[in-house]
C-alpha cells in the first residue's frame, strides 16, 4: 500500500510540475506529435516537406512568418526523446521562474533573432562567393536557438559565485564549435545564447536567486 501511495503522490507531483510550466509541455507535446508523423513520410517525401518549414533564405525571403513559427515545431533526425529531458530541465525551469510570457518571449527573441542573424551572415557570404548559392535552400528546422537563449537567461538564476561556472559552461558549450566550426549554425547557437543573456531585463523582479549550496543544505536537514 506504501508504495501504491508513494507512485499516486509521485504522479501528482508530476503532473503539478507540467501543470507549472504549461507552454514548455504544449510546445513538447507539438514536437511529439510531428516527430511520429515524420517517422511515416518518405525520406524523399520528408526532406521536401521540411525544408518547406525551413528558415532557409528562400523561404524566408517568401514567408518570414510562417517559416519562423513552422521551423519551430518540428526536429530534424526524429530524436525526441533528448528534447524531453532537455525541456524539462531548462524550458521548464524557465517558465516557472519568469512565468509563460516572458518565457515565451525569451524563445521568440533568440529564435527569430538568431534565425535572422544567422541566415543574414549566410547571404552575405553567398554574395561574396565564399558560400554556394545553393546554400539559400539549407534545411534550418528546429528549437535549439530557442534552447540556447533559454540557457542563457538562466544565468540570472543562480546566484553568484555559482552562475559563473554555469556561464562558462554555457559559453564553452556554444563558443567551441563556433571557433572550431565556423558554420552559420553554429553562428546562430553562440547568437541565441547572448540574446539570452541580453533579456536580463525580463528577470528583474522574479525572486531571489536559486543558491545550490542553500538547497543542498536543505536535503541534508
Amino acid at each position: 500500500m506504501d508504495r501504491v501511495s508513494g507512485f499516486r503522490r509521485g504522479l501528482r507531483a508530476a503532473a503539478a510540475y507540467v501543470r507549472s510550466a504549461p507552454a514548455t509541455y504544449v510546445w513538447l507535446l507539438i514536437l511529439f506529435l510531428t516527430t511520429f508523423a515524420l517517422h511515416h513520410m518518405s525520406p524523399d517525401f520528408e526532406e521536401d516537406f521540411l525544408r518547406q518549414r525551413s528558415t532557409n533564405i528562400r523561404e524566408l525571403s517568401q514567408n518570414p512568418v510562417r517559416v519562423l513559427i513552422t521551423s519551430a515545431m518540428w526536429i530534424d533526425g526524429g530524436r525526441w526523446l533528448p528534447y524531453a529531458a532537455l525541456f524539462t530541465v531548462f524550458h521548464a525551469q524557465a517558465e516557472r521562474w519568469l512565468g509563460t510570457v516572458r518565457f515565451l518571449a525569451v524563445c521568440v527573441a533568440a529564435h527569430v533573432l538568431a534565425t535572422l542573424l544567422s541566415e543574414g551572415a549566410l547571404l552575405k557570404a553567398i554574395r561574396e562567393g565564399i558560400a554556394p548559392h545553393t546554400a539559400v535552400n539549407t534545411l534550418d528546422i528546429g528549437v535549439s536557438y530557442a534552447l540556447a537563449g533559454v540557457i542563457g537567461v538562466l544565468t540570472y538564476r543562480i546566484a553568484t559565485p555559482w552562475r559563473y561556472p554555469y556561464l562558462l559552461v554555457a559559453l564553452s558549450v556554444y563558443g567551441v564549435p563556433l571557433v572550431a566550426g565556423r558554420t552559420f549554425t553554429d553562428f546562430g547557437h553562440f547568437a541565441s545564447l547572448l540574446i539570452g543573456l541580453a533579456c536580463y531585463p525580463l528577470v528583474r523582479g522574479r525572486g531571489k536567486a536559486w543558491n545550490p549550496k542553500e538547497t543542498l543544505a536543505t536535503l541534508r536537514s
